[in-house]
């Protein structure tokens, strides 16, 4: 290890401060489900949007948008900026049926709309993305920092963030989790905006004093959020206007809107109005990772491109691993001393996940399996099932933490995953609220044809699949998959496979839904929309309207895109 004892101690105080504030300010000894799993429904709109943002920036972004920032620019971005008009979506179309319905958990809420064996899928699926996305991938993502600039094995970093994040989730229940993001989240602003004014007043040291100058040692569009659509190679660019016009919010949807791991944050408010604008003030918050934690990226690719860093290759390639960035400019940049706080902030961005994640598991298999199995369980016994539940489901997330090096970028790999299940949960979330027509029958089929078209396309395009199907001698260096591939491949990049396949679940769901029977009217009614417009009726109350803050937050983002296009 190469870690300084100032630096340790830092790291140290910080874990130990951050399990005893969450045990203290969460843990009761008989907490109440709805203590344990909703903080009793207490959350103002600030607690709830700070929470909303820390769950979703754990290490994975940091990690994952300085990577991205310093192989294809600031057009990563859009990850973030696009996130502004699904939370919009999650505050104004969504939210009203989920606080009105009075549900702890979102397949609940699907139970309502449709039926119970809708319920059990997303409770699965929610599983799955908590185990695979928000917990596995980030520990990976963590674990390869701290050991390439603290020299800490990844086996170390696993399993003590692990030990501790359990602990205060565990016992603490929602209202720990989120206290301690609120806490979190100025940790973690606080470290990546030092690292980014540090890598801006590392500029001029390699001959780089103006934008202009910034522009001439970048490619051409990295400093755009708008790419166009083909790239100057001919092919489809992976992230242009129309793969995130189109894209995203096949993701998004399902992310923000659909997952229980950020949505549980909303379905705690202490009203409507309070989850509403706490989902719009995280739509505010996810306005700044452009400028603190892609721009590093950016500034890291100039600083490498001039030679005073250093990037490892691809193991078996001459492909620098951008994933390495991150670390690496946190080596150059950051001195002894000043190293703990930003560990602090890392560890801040996983924990913060990982708790909401954890306690997501939990409360979808307290609540959406063993209560509907067995509805006579005691509360105490379900409460104690559910902090059982939390370290269960951390052992199997740090065992697949370890494959987190399957794919090209951690931040692809987090995006790419979702897209098995992500477009079929989308097409049954949106039709189900604002389409009365759409039937139980039509959910099911959605779900289950959706998701197999989404298996398929993700293996299929797997590179070791592509691989054994060419031969390994046959395939070029850098090989994304057999679809993704522009050279062996379709080249299709996977943020425009994801609205073919929402397409196809469109049909089926539609199709469907007109070949079965309708639903009972009255039932449908309470948890749908009369018509697609019908949440922006009614009398305005005033500036904290959520219809007036989304305008001021569609207004921002329009000027912040037209000023970066």
């Amino acid at each position: 290890m190469h870690i300084s004892p100032i630096d340790l101690a830092v790291m140290s105080l910080y874990l130990l401060g951050i399990v005893t504030f969450g045990i203290w300010i969460g843990y009761r000894r008989q907490a109440s489900p709805q203590s344990y799993f909703l903080a009793n429904k207490s959350l103002g709109w600030f607690t709830v949007g700070a929470a909303v943002f820390t769950s979703n920036i754990s290490t994975i972004h940091l990690v994952g948008l300085a990577a991205g920032g310093a192989k294809d620019g600031l057009v990563i971005g859009n990850f973030e900026w696009m996130a502004c008009f699904t939370l919009i979506l999650l505050a104004l179309v969504f939210a009203p049926f989920y606080m009105g319905s009075r549900v702890a958990t979102l397949p609940e809420f699907m139970e309502r709309r449709y039926c119970p064996q809708a319920r059990t899928f997303l409770a699965v699926i929610g599983l799955l993305g908590a185990l695979l996305i928000h917990i596995g991938i980030s520990l990976f993502a963590a674990a390869k920092v701290f050991e390439s600039f603290l020299g800490i094995p990844m086996a170390y970093t696993i399993v003590v963030l692990s030990f501790f994040t359990v602990i205060y989730t565990a016992l603490g229940g929602l209202k720990a989790v989120v206290m301690t993001e609120n806490v979190q989240v100025c940790l973690l602003f606080g470290g990546a905006t030092l690292l980014t004014v540090l890598g801006i007043r590392a500029l001029p040291g390699v001959g780089v004093h103006d934008l202009a100058a910034l522009r001439s040692t970048l490619a051409p569009a990295q400093l755009h959020m708008l790419q166009p659509v083909i790239n100057e190679q001919g092919n489809l660019n992976g992230f242009s206007w129309l793969s995130v016009l189109l894209g995203y919010p096949i993701l998004g949807i399902w992310y923000w809107c659909a997952d229980q791991t950020h949505v549980q944050r909303v379905l705690a408010a202490k009203s409507l109005k309070a989850g509403q604008n706490g989902a719009l003030f995280a739509g505010f918050l996810k306005i700044a990772p452009v400028f603190v934690m892609v721009l590093p990226g950016v500034v890291g690719s100039v600083l490498w491109q001039k030679g005073v860093l250093h990037l490892p290759n691809l193991v078996g390639t001459a492909q620098p691993d951008y994933n390495a960035m991150l670390p690496t400019l946190i080596n150059y940049l950051i001195p002894v001393g000043l190293k703990g706080l930003i560990a602090a902030s890392l560890a801040a961005a996983l924990m913060s996940c990982m708790a909401a994640a954890l306690n997501s598991c939990a409360t979808l298999i307290s609540l959406d399996i063993v209560k509907r199995l067995r509805p006579e369980t005691e509360d105490r016994r379900v409460v104690a099932i559910g902090r059982i539940s939390t370290g269960f489901a951390m052992v199997l997330a740090m065992l697949w933490s370890t494959q987190g090096d399957q794919f090209g970028t951690i931040f692809e790999a987090i995006n790419k995953i979702p897209m098995t299940f992500a477009p079929a949960v989308t097409t049954v979330f949106l039709l189900g609220v604002m389409w009365k027509r759409g039937t139980k029958q039509a959910a099911m089929a959605t779900l289950y044809l959706g998701s197999l078209i989404g298996v398929i396309y993700f293996l299929v395009d797997m590179p070791g699949i592509g691989k054994l199907i060419l031969g390994a001698d046959q395939t070029h260096a850098g090989f994304s998959g057999l679809i993704s591939d522009p050279v062996q491949g379709l080249g299709v990049p996977f943020m425009l496979a994801g609205p073919v396949i929402a397409v196809f679940c469109f049909i089926i769901y539609i199709v469907t839904s007109l070949l079965t029977p309708a639903m009972n009217r009255e039932e449908v009614a309470k948890v749908c929309w009369d018509h697609p417009l019908a949440f922006l009726h009614g009398r305005l109350t005033g500036m904290s309207d959520p219809r007036v803050i989304t305008a001021i937050l569609l207004v921002t983002v329009g000027v912040l895109y037209n000023w970066l296009r």
